[in-house]
């Protein structure tokens, strides 16, 4: 495993300059942001990562307004009660997306933001309060407690709403295999934990958030 200064330097010399590389790097949301948005929000953002999840996003994107008012705006209070025959009747919807899973994955974590907010006061608390060095924890407890947020969709959600994260995408899977830290994709617990302590480390000697070093980790595989 190379340190970080290796790191660095690799995409310094890739991008040509520190300014270069900065600007192609994501910035996380600090707690104060992630504690800001509402419940609904989080909702709405949950089941847009699921509906996106083998689809072109621009297609999912452009129906989302219909899919906000199909959903009451994603109100978790509200969409809780939509039972089987709302569902059904949300099937006959020609401006939505018609996959009878992923609709009724909507009520399902619906329940789930609403039992963290019941635990923790909201769901922004949980992303907030959530330690960077146990990212892959919350991976797994999003995948444990939630619906159809397994494989690449938790961590991609985390992403998307802006909390840090590192994301184990084909490029950082290739970086991750060429600095023996895992041989395939890191599914199993065991070989989250070895990607996790090297983040750490990366972290460590940088300062950086997950989100940087995974993306510059991407960059040190060829194009």
């Amino acid at each position: 495993m190379h340190d970080y200064k290796w790191l660095h330097e690799y995409c310094l010399n890739r991008f040509g300059s520190a300014a270069a590389l900065e600007a192609r790097l994501p910035q996380p949301h600090s707690a104060d942001q992630l504690r800001s948005v509402s419940d609904d929000r989080y909702l709405s953002l949950i089941s847009l990562r699921i509906f996106r999840a083998g689809l072109k996003h621009s297609l999912v994107d452009a129906k989302w307004p219909a899919f906000e008012q199909a959903f009451f705006g994603f109100d978790p209070e509200k969409v809780v009660l939509m039972g089987g025959e709302h569902i059904e009747r949300l099937m006959q919807d020609t401006r939505l997306i018609r996959h009878l899973g992923k609709l009724k994955s909507v009520p399902r974590n619906a329940q789930f933001v609403l039992d963290v907010a019941k635990e923790r006061g909201s769901f922004g608390n949980l992303l907030a309060d959530w330690p960077s060095s146990d990212i892959v924890g919350l991976w797994r407890y999003l995948t444990r407690h939630g619906s159809q947020l397994g494989g690449l969709s938790a961590p991609r959600l985390l992403r998307m709403a802006g909390k840090d994260t590192f994301v184990p995408s084909n490029d950082v899977v290739a970086a991750l295999k060429a600095q023996e830290i895992v041989d395939k994709v890191p599914s199993s617990q065991r070989d989250q934990a070895a990607v996790q302590a090297a983040f750490n480390q990366w972290q460590s000697e940088s300062g950086r958030p997950l989100c940087q070093l995974s993306a510059m980790l991407a960059f040190t595989v060829n194009h």
